[in-house]
């Protein structure tokens, strides 16, 4: 255990007109859960990809036991034992569970295939874990606990020495979260090193032995986990006090005599009975465990899914959406939990992602060209508001890190001068100093008098930013809390988890 496994020596990683690791010297020991924590942007994901093979360092070196490591490719990596299971597991579709974790690497005789091998090493290997799944199920309609165990599985018919997981908890439910600890655990127990990637600073006590904090693509330092305080850890990811996390700096600015939204008994395909308000300058908050079907409510509030029946007015006018284009033209904006599907075009600029909405502004008659000189005017300005870390207007929103993704979106909605906006997790994948940032945004817009909805899956985060909750469970709502001393964990909680009496 004490034994170091790996060792990165003066990694430095240069790209076209961006540093993005200056001087990183650490080490990882051998059979340790070991986390690598920073803001978005603050070099994680570039060092585990010189470690995987996708990137070459621009100079330094990275040491597995004992012996110098320059992975070319990640075939290179995975040969070596060296492999990672993703955030978001990719499946070819329409084959088997076996055929998916052995593909590239199937065992051959006489020239051809051998699923039967194949099958029966990945058996022994999902037994192992205690999955339910099995080697020749098909991998259409698998749940994302079940694919994130066929990630690892994957790993282990590798024979792997190192696995690092990428948030790997970020779409997984309670129970699932739990299953996966009890796997990293038994993972360790063998001898295998896990590098642990995560924004969510209880997993990190709850799962690791050791922390690395790395801040602008420098190394910050390495603590034990046991001798660092969630505090320290926020000080020393950001540089900074981040005390306000997930709490409203500003006096509550709610104005209950005036409702900006209100929803009455929306039904849809997957939730029935909906009804709330959202008055001026009020953050209304929305919790429940997966499968709540909050996010169907949103989607359908936006026009993006169809309402069987019910009713939506906004300051006090009935108004009728069956399409995206109905919301947005009524000054309503959807922040989706799916930010690279949903939330921005990836082949796009930053300029374009945040001008899309508005686009009609920038026609130029009589020939219909767009004013570039106002657009990159419109850019310039939101960009300095919602404080973009990158303000080329031709940078590409899909190379930003994911709290910068977030606010370009951020921004193409207060560009659209919205009176409502659905943030459906709003911090998802983003870091701490990025998210107090969000919530400042937030606060921002519902001082001027407007409305927001915000459904989160941290309970932390609903807690602190919302005047009023909505818990849900199953599609139906729960309980309605509009009392700060209402809210509580254990409260909604057990709303979200016990039928509405």
């Amino acid at each position: 255990m004490e034994k170091d496994y790996i060792r990165f020596e003066h990694v430095r990683k240069k790209f076209p007109g961006v540093v993005a690791l200056s001087d990183i010297s650490f080490s990882i020991r051998k059979g340790e859960v070991h986390a690598i924590l920073g803001e978005n942007g603050a070099g994680k994901s570039t060092l585990l990809n010189i470690l995987h093979g996708v990137y070459q360092a621009t100079s330094g070196s990275v040491y597995v036991d004992g012996k110098e490591s320059r992975f070319h490719s990640t075939y290179d990596a995975i040969m070596q034992g060296v492999i990672k299971v993703h955030q978001e597991v990719q499946v070819v579709e329409n084959l088997t569970v076996g055929q998916n974790i052995a593909l590239g690497f199937e065992m051959s005789k006489y020239g051809f295939l051998d699923y039967k091998d194949v099958y029966e090493k990945c058996d022994r290997i999902l037994e192992e874990l205690g999955c339910s799944i099995r080697s020749k199920d098909s991998d259409v309609g698998l749940g994302v606990g079940d694919l994130q165990m066929m990630a690892i599985a994957k790993s282990l018919y590798f024979n792997a020495n190192i696995i690092s997981f990428d948030e790997p908890t970020s779409a997984l439910s309670v129970p699932e979260i739990e299953k996966l600890y009890e796997i990293i655990r038994g993972l360790k127990e063998k001898g295998i090193t896990i590098i642990f990637i995560s924004h969510k600073l209880d997993e990190l006590f709850e799962i690791c032995d050791r922390v690395t904090i790395l801040r602008d693509g420098c190394c910050i330092d390495t603590k034990e986990i046991e001798e660092i305080t969630k505090e320290d850890l926020i000080h020393l990811m950001v540089g900074r006090d981040v005390s306000s996390y997930a709490q409203r700096l500003n006096p509550l600015c709610a104005d209950k005599s005036q409702v900006v939204f209100e929803a009455k008994n929306l039904t849809g395909l997957t939730f029935r009975d909906i009804s709330f308000q959202v008055h001026k300058g009020e953050i209304v908050g929305f919790a429940g465990l997966v499968g709540a079907r909050r996010t169907e409510v949103m989607r359908a509030i936006f026009g993006v899914d169809p309402l069987y029946s019910g009713e939506l007015y906004l300051d006090g006018q009935k108004i009728e959406i069956h399409s995206t284009e109905d919301a947005m033209r009524h000054g309503i904006g959807l922040i989706s939990e799916d930010r690279k599907r949903e939330g921005f075009i990836p082949s796009m600029s930053n300029n374009r992602n945040v001008n899309i909405p508005s686009m009609g502004k920038f026609g130029r008659k009589p020939l219909g060209l767009l004013d570039e000189k106002a657009m990159k005017e419109n850019f310039d300005a939101y960009a300095e508001s919602v404080k973009l870390n990158i303000r080329n207007p031709e940078h590409r929103t899909l190379d930003l890190s994911g709290g910068n993704q977030q606010k370009v979106i951020i921004a193409k909605w207060l560009a659209t001068n919205a009176r409502l906006l659905i943030f459906d997790e709003p911090t998802k994948g983003v870091d701490v100093g990025a998210k107090a940032e969000i919530y400042k945004l937030m606060e921002e817009f519902v001082a001027q008098g407007k409305g927001i909805i915000m459904v989160s899956s941290e309970l932390p985060e609903v807690i602190g930013m919302s005047d009023q909750i909505i818990v849900m469970r199953e599609g139906r709502m729960s309980a309605t809390l509009t009392k700060r001393s209402e809210f509580s964990e254990v409260g909604i909680l057990s709303h979200a988890m016990e039928e509405k009496r």
